[in-house]
């Protein structure tokens, strides 16, 4: 099967040789599986993302989705692939047996959910917002609302969406005037207007099922005051059956720089009567409960970056073998043949620099994939609630990180092609466009970097912190007994040791009581700390590669020589960035803070 979408020997290696994935067959819940049904479950993944939802994906973006009558019209194969993906059980591929899912391992069946993002972000869009929807039903809601909603989710009957933002708003959810009034039946009636809505429109599905943000008339003010409600575009009846129309009106659609082929919508809540909604969970928690499905969210951007990342990595090193252009620097004979992109020193840095992000940003994702099931099927009360906290630590990384630099790994796939790379004629354009909306939804680097630096590092009492620490001082320590990896281990350990002196001090400046000041720089720290974990993780991968190459690996050598590379590579071309931004860290500096707004 022809795919630029995942490097297959890699996707193995970090599975099944780095995350060893294999461990948890051993716990109840995954012991039906062996190593070739999850292979199998990844093999189907991989065909059904290659030949169903890469053909389409120029499509989709050149055709997006229009706005006629008060209805959205798009291509007929977005719906035929996303049929598929019902047909094959994919798009439930983590849940339960009884719920029709194959209860994968968490880190399977993201990888099962993120080749289909490689191939066609636009598309999978629909069902990773669906999952994301059922899941926060099946945590957060009635047995009833799992019944009568959850279940058509899975099944694919009915699709879902999470509605946060409004206009005036943004991502201060604080500030949203979505109003909910008791109906006297046990439910509500809502009135509001949503904003940038994902798949908050279409005719893919029998139903819409949207999980919305909004207020009692009690609520006091803030984020304090929000509650979750559940908004099906068509009410449900007892029997399951499909009732009138909800007063939920799409007022329109939003053209996008990317991500075209998934609806971004405007919605309105309530234009009649009002829309007919149920809470989800207890009064005035909604925030909370919105974040399940936040999180997991966050963790599916991050990889949907990864892969789009990756992706565009694979187009630009199939381009860069084929393409024939120029003679080595020393050769000045015009009569000699050209030589492929590939023998330039300049182009090997660039394809080594993507190598570097995509293959460190998917170990990060799985990194933090492998925590799910860790706080879900960990032996001890003790493993389960170090494994959540690590997740929680690790959550803004594993969403901003690849956002940033697998982001830029699209850039330089452009930069690799050249002149064509700026034309439509070669997809690296419309991967860079795709990717350019994930380092903004699902909380801004800003966001996420005042989450880490403000909440996460210093959360019960930075144990977390100190135990990830830890677990970096170890492979350090591991490394430096390996001469070939001697070097590298340093230069983390130089790393980590600059950044947590300049965590130090800013926790203690946000101690005294100089909040802003601490965190005016927030986004920095998390560019830093993101660079300190993939490090750890490169160094991981060099470990696995090294022993590998010295007791006999499944994969060839040259693959595993290309990991001690790219760990090299990073080590001395990427971790030094981490040292430049501890020493200006540690300063604490007030220059964003101290320049006015007139002066711009």
């Amino acid at each position: 099967m022809q795919q630029n979408i995942i490097n297959t020997r890699d996707l193995e290696f970090q599975l099944f040789e780095l995350h060893q994935v294999e461990d948890f067959l051993q716990y109840d819940r995954y012991s039906d599986h062996s190593r070739e049904t999850l292979q199998a479950a990844l093999d189907l993944a991989l065909k059904v993302a290659a030949e169903e939802f890469a053909p389409h994906a120029r499509a989709v973006d050149e055709e997006e989705p229009t706005f006629e009558n008060g209805r959205v019209v798009m291509r007929p194969e977005v719906k035929k692939a996303l049929d598929v993906l019902k047909e094959t059980g994919l798009l439930a591929a983590s849940q339960d047996f009884e719920r029709g899912g194959m209860q994968l391992p968490s880190a399977v069946g993201q990888m099962c959910v993120g080749l289909l993002k490689g191939a066609n972000v636009g598309t999978q869009a629909y069902a990773g917002l669906t999952i994301a929807a059922a899941n926060l039903i099946l945590t957060q809601g009635s047995d009833e609302q799992k019944q009568r909603y959850a279940e058509p989710m899975l099944a694919g009957r009915f699709f879902g969406t999470m509605c946060l933002t409004e206009p005036h708003s943004g991502s201060s959810l604080g500030d949203l005037r979505t109003r909910a009034e008791p109906a006297g039946d046990g439910s509500y009636r809502l009135k509001g207007n949503k904003i940038f809505i994902s798949a908050g429109d279409h005719e893919l599905s029998e139903n819409i099922v949207h999980m919305v943000l909004g207020r009692l008339p009690d609520a006091p003010p803030g984020v304090k005051g929000i509650s979750l409600f559940l908004v099906p575009k068509f009410l449900v009846n007892e029997d399951g059956s499909l009732g009138e129309r909800n007063d939920v009106a799409l007022a329109g659609l939003i053209h996008k720089m990317g991500y075209r082929g998934t609806t971004s919508t405007m919605l309105n809540f309530g234009e009649k009567d009002g829309a007919v909604g149920y809470l989800v969970g207890e009064p005035h928690n909604g925030l909370a409960a919105m974040f399940h499905m936040m999180n997991e969210a966050r963790i599916g951007v991050g990889l949907g970056a990864v892969m789009l990342g990756y992706t565009g990595y694979l187009h630009a090193l199939e381009y860069a073998r084929e393409r024939r252009q120029g003679r080595p620097v020393g050769n000045k004979d015009p009569q000699t043949p050209q030589v492929p992109l590939i023998e330039h020193a300049d182009i090997r840095r660039m394809l080594l620099t993507m190598k570097a992000y995509v293959e460190g940003g998917l170990a990060l994702a799985l990194q933090g994939s492998r925590l799910v099931d860790e706080k879900k099927v960990a032996k001890t009360d003790e493993d389960r609630e170090m494994a959540a906290g690590l997740l929680d630590l690790l959550t803004p990384l594993i969403k901003s990180w690849p956002s940033q630099y697998c982001l830029e790994a699209n850039s330089l796939a452009i930069q690799v092609h050249g002149g064509y790379g700026y034309t439509r004629e070669y997809p690296v354009e419309q991967f860079y466009r795709d990717n350019r909306l994930n380092p903004i939804h699902e909380g801004t680097h800003g966001i996420q970097g005042m989450d880490l630096l403000g909440r996460k590092v210093s959360m019960a009492g930075g144990r977390y912190y100190q135990e990830l620490l830890r677990r970096i001082a170890a492979t350090v320590e591991e490394a430096k007994a390996n001469e070939r990896l001697a070097d590298n281990a340093q230069r983390l350990e130089d790393a980590v040791s600059q950044l947590s002196e300049a965590t130090d001090i800013i926790l203690a400046v946000k101690k005294e009581g100089q909040v802003e000041r601490a965190l005016a720089n927030a986004s920095l720290y998390l560019e830093a700390f993101g660079h300190m974990v993939v490090g750890w993780l490169w160094l991981r991968q060099a470990l696995v590669a090294a022993s590998a190459l010295d007791n006999g690996g499944p994969q060839p050598e040259a693959f595993y020589r290309g990991k001690l590379n790219a760990c090299d590579f990073f080590s001395r071309y990427e971790l030094p960035r981490v040292q430049g931004l501890a020493r200006l860290l540690k300063e604490v500096d007030t220059a964003a803070l101290d320049v006015e707004a007139e002066s711009f």
